[in-house]
């Protein structure tokens, strides 16, 4: 089996060819940074256009780049949710057109479990089970992880994910978009005595996080100060610590809470130096080890989408009848690879 997978949950195209006996082959990456750069933040509407412009020239290339053509396909896989419910509509049209064009069968993927599977694509996977923690533009959690499809979320956030919080800090100091990746090079040059921003919610137990009372203290201290670039590197720096020693203490718990000896950490925070470093630290002070995704496969991809996919309709997952995307999706709601098929009843009068 050959897997094509689409990602288009947000503002980055992504298309990538899974193999049953080979693996990965190939993937590709439209990213519309420069597109949205202007505005400050995500369009839905002009992510939704460009998606449309790029799937398929994208999965054109994928295939050539392998010597394949579309008839060597034996699946579709594609983003159902959670997402932009517009950028999801393009991606799951032109999935499940594949799928009926090619007489192969269709299936929507849950874009964190993908990110959450994106470690298995590299050379040492982690092995079942592990602790993970999923930090992307719109979700952060931590998750205990059985086996694919055997989740159960151990906490969330109750308001802004990280790298929303990422993100808006970053704007607040009048960096350019995408702010994350910005804001980290900014904190190198911090002083980190400067300032102290409160860690959110590790003054009670419990396993959920929550970045507005942050975001609110960095509001007023960039109000208050003044406009050097010592002090903006400072903010930055004090701001990244916040975070960092959050997700450190929740992490600690979350690890001694499962008894967890492996800790997955994917999305597009993940690729953030001083939180894998930290994080590391945390791991193996309890004994733990870390795994993370390849830089590329942090933010999102087709990669994990087809290798999610892949696990799926290896076990005779296939899209029903109806078109749907959804931009709320729970983990909680997934089950195992085909646990979910209907399941033949027994025969009558059997001994």
């Amino acid at each position: 089996m050959i897997v094509l997978g689409i990602e288009t949950s947000c503002d980055e195209t992504g298309i990538a060819l899974y193999s049953h006996e080979q693996g990965l082959l190939t993937h590709r990456l439209h990213s519309q940074v420069d597109t949205h750069a202007v505005y400050g933040g995500v369009v839905p509407e002009l992510a939704s256009r460009d998606h449309i412009r790029r799937v398929l020239p994208l999965v054109n290339d994928c295939l050539d780049e392998v010597g394949l053509s579309r008839a060597d396909l034996g699946g579709v896989a594609y983003t159902r949710g959670p997402g932009l419910a517009g950028a999801l509509l393009v991606g799951t049209a032109v999935g499940r057109s594949l799928g009926w064009a090619l007489d192969c069968p269709s299936l929507g993927v849950h874009h964190m479990e993908g990110h959450l599977l994106a470690p298995m694509l590299e050379p040492e996977p982690p092995a079942f089970p592990f602790l993970a923690l999923l930090v992307s533009g719109g979700h952060t959690m931590l998750v205990q992880v059985a086996d694919i499809g055997r989740y159960r979320v151990l906490g969330e956030s109750l308001d802004d994910a990280a790298g929303e919080a990422f993100d808006k800090t970053a704007k607040l100091l009048g960096l350019p978009y995408p702010g994350g990746p910005q804001l980290e090079a900014l904190a190198r040059d911090g002083d980190p005595d400067r300032f102290v921003f409160p860690r959110p919610m590790t003054d009670r137990p419990g396993l959920d996080f929550s970045f507005s009372g942050l975001k609110t203290a960095v509001v007023n201290t960039v109000a208050s100060a003044d406009a050097e670039p010592a002090t903006r590197a400072a903010i930055a720096r004090a701001f990244q610590d916040a975070v960092v020693d959050t997700f450190a203490i929740k992490v600690r718990r979350a690890l001694a809470e499962t008894g967890a000896r492996c800790l997955v950490v994917a999305g597009g925070v993940g690729a953030n130096q001083a939180l894998r470093e930290r994080l590391r630290e945390e791991a193996s002070a309890q004994g733990a080890t870390v795994a993370y995704p390849r830089l590329a496969f942090c933010t999102d991809n087709g990669a994990m989408i087809a290798y999610a996919g892949y696990r799926r309709l290896l076990a005779g997952e296939r899209d029903d009848g109806a078109t749907e995307v959804r931009p709320r999706w729970s983990m909680d709601e997934l089950s195992p690879p085909g646990e979910a098929l209907p399941q033949p009843t027994p025969a009558a009068g059997g001994a």
